[in-house]
């Protein structure tokens, strides 16, 4: 009821005053608001018995109004890799509410609800029970996870945070981490490099064939073809024993290169090899009883796998392949071509690095120091694959363990 009618006409409220802190009906409250005054200003509300004081009333309704958590991130699946560690980078919708931080959680997938990670625990009860791990408060919107097991596949997830609090989780993604430990190695640019045809990059990454001068010579002279050199380049580490990963990318546009591995003393002979001479081992027959013909049997000095123009060339009798596929079949170029070699059992196995799908599989004699090797023949160019986490940026301690025994210097 008009808490100003006087009775025995006292009208029902239709009107509340936030700042007189009581109801009227449109009579009274028209009298005790009268146009042109302070009181015209106030704010009229329903009637209501219980007043709350002006100023946090309206903070609490703004801060609702204005506030939301976080949309779900979205994971860049072209950026985000596994390779000697794991590199995870996600953005936010662009209707989003700004986030104040982000939780990453991961998981090896496979790990049964109840039992604990085999990665670690990190996360505490929680990740002890269900295998989810977490890194909390990061604050940029790409993250680098340590200490993951190899040949392995995580599950990742990503959540933003700010005062209205977490909001959903990004879809799940999967990578998988390499079979082997990741060798981190350089181009060697002392091998009969010809700075005419092969030019190294400046931290020695990257390379890139390009036709030289005598080259174009030759074609000049020619009528209908000219002679195509294969330039060798191999990198400034030798494996001894162990298994190693690498990953490389090829230019799609490049004409043929090969990459694989090599014996580091067949490689310098190749070097000092004329360019016109065939090689040996792949003559059928020497024309003698001289048992030549036995070593081809066993493994060879090199394992190569050539690909060029967008495609790779998956030889003949590949063991990874059903036996009803017709051999030497064209694979699609993968952004990165993965390498893993055994030492031991002196096989050497071609990945796609982006899905850590085997592609072909070879063997290699490993009877001495064994060196990643190059080929370009006509116009190409690759890139070895950059570590997540560069070695010179390690505590000194840390960079000490890092360092494989079994690989030197070639």
């Amino acid at each position: 009821m008009c808490q100003f009618c006087k009775p025995p006409q006292t009208l029902e409220a239709t009107k509340g005053c936030a700042d007189c802190r009581s109801n009227f009906c449109n009579e009274c409250f028209k009298l005790y608001h009268p146009w042109g005054t302070p009181r015209a200003q106030h704010e009229h509300i329903q009637p209501t018995l219980n007043f709350r004081p002006k100023g946090i009333r309206t903070k609490v309704n703004t801060e609702h109004a204005l506030v939301s958590a976080p949309l779900a991130p979205v994971i860049d699946t072209q950026r985000s890799l596994a390779y000697d560690q794991l590199f995870l980078c996600w953005r936010l919708p662009q209707e989003s509410a700004p986030a104040w931080h982000f939780s990453v959680e991961y998981r090896r997938r496979g790990v049964v609800p109840g039992g604990a990670s085999r990665g670690g625990i990190r996360g505490g009860l929680a990740a002890a029970r269900w295998g989810w791990q977490r890194l909390d408060e990061v604050s940029g919107t790409s993250a680098v996870i340590d200490r993951l097991e190899m040949d392995s596949v995580y599950v990742l997830r990503v959540r933003g945070c700010n005062k209205a609090g977490y909001g959903e989780y990004s879809e799940e993604v999967y990578l998988h981490t390499p079979p082997a430990p990741v060798l981190n190695f350089y181009l060697d640019s002392r091998w009969g490099l010809h700075a005419d045809r092969l030019v190294v990059s400046k931290e020695q990454r990257g390379a890139r064939s390009v036709p030289g001068l005598s080259l174009l010579q030759a074609a000049d002279h020619a009528l209908t073809s000219c002679h195509l050199t294969s330039d060798l380049l191999v990198g400034d580490v030798a494996i001894t024993q162990g298994r190693h990963y690498w990953a490389c990318s090829v230019e799609p546009g490049s004409y043929l290169v090969k990459v694989g591995v090599g014996l580091e003393s067949k490689l310098q002979e190749w070097f000092h090899l004329p360019q016109d001479m065939a090689s040996p081992r792949y003559d059928p027959d020497s024309g003698h009883d001289s048992g030549a013909e036995d070593a081809l049997d066993s493994a060879p000095p090199f394992c190569f796998l050539t690909m060029g123009m967008g495609k790779i060339y998956l030889p003949q009798h590949n063991p990874l392949t059903n036996n009803n596929v017709p051999s030497g079949l064209t694979y699609p170029l993968p952004p990165r071509l993965g390498v893993c070699l055994d030492f031991e059992k002196g096989r050497v196995t071609f990945y796609d690095a982006h899905s850590l799908r085997p592609l072909w599989e070879g063997h290699v004699d490993c009877s001495g120091p064994v060196c990643p090797a190059f080929c370009f023949i006509g116009g190409g160019a690759l890139q070895l694959q950059e570590l997540v986490y560069p070695p010179d940026l390690l505590p000194p301690l840390e960079r000490m363990n890092e360092m494989p025994s079994n690989i030197s210097s070639s």
